[in-house]
């Protein structure tokens, strides 16, 4: 085997261990563990807004794409839907792939999670609200596998979290205008 192939063998194979610690209020499914994963995100943010209104806007997800730069072509599959609801199968597109993602977790106003799965890459994302003295703290994190994952630690390692922190400063800015015009 030559170094070339060894090295391959290393990034795919070794989990991607996060450098923040996990957070405890949220039980990942096994496959998905970021202890376990090739790939783990995590990022949060302070938002001077209720959680109801925080909530509010992530469930809306035909609605992403007009604050978020990293959702596009959001539709429901079932077209009654207006917004996410536990079980509700969305598709979109993010990071230049096609996704249908399925709502595992529904928790209003505290916990929203999805899985997305390709033959490629297979994602579980977490959205949690936690209640603060004056507002909360949302944090997002995301926990991938499948041979996809290589190459994106490899050649754009930081650009998931960089997308999951703008998505997070735009949550904070329209949650937080919510909040102000409703006092």
């Amino acid at each position: 085997m030559t170094f070339f192939h060894s090295a391959i063998l290393f990034f795919i194979t070794i989990p991607a261990f996060s450098q923040v610690p996990v957070n405890q209020a949220f039980s990942w499914p096994e496959k998905y563990e970021p202890s376990k994963s090739k790939f783990f995100v995590h990022n949060e943010i302070e938002i001077k807004a209720g959680p109801e209104t925080v909530w509010s806007y992530l469930i809306n997800a035909l609605e992403w794409s007009s604050w978020y730069t990293g959702a596009e072509n959001v539709k429901l599959v079932n077209p009654d839907d207006r917004y996410l609801a536990a079980n509700s199968r969305f598709q979109w597109e993010t990071m230049g792939l096609k996704f249908e993602s399925l709502i595992m977790q529904f928790e209003p106003n505290k916990l929203l999670a999805w899985e997305s799965k390709k033959k490629q890459i297979q994602g579980y994302h977490m959205w949690l609200i936690i209640p603060t003295d004056y507002g909360c703290k949302v944090i997002t994190d995301e926990s991938q596998n499948g041979w996809l994952t290589f190459f994106e630690k490899l050649f754009q390692g930081k650009k998931l979290s960089k997308l999951h922190d703008i998505w997070l400063s735009e949550l904070k800015i329209i949650s937080e205008n919510h909040e102000n015009l409703s006092k």
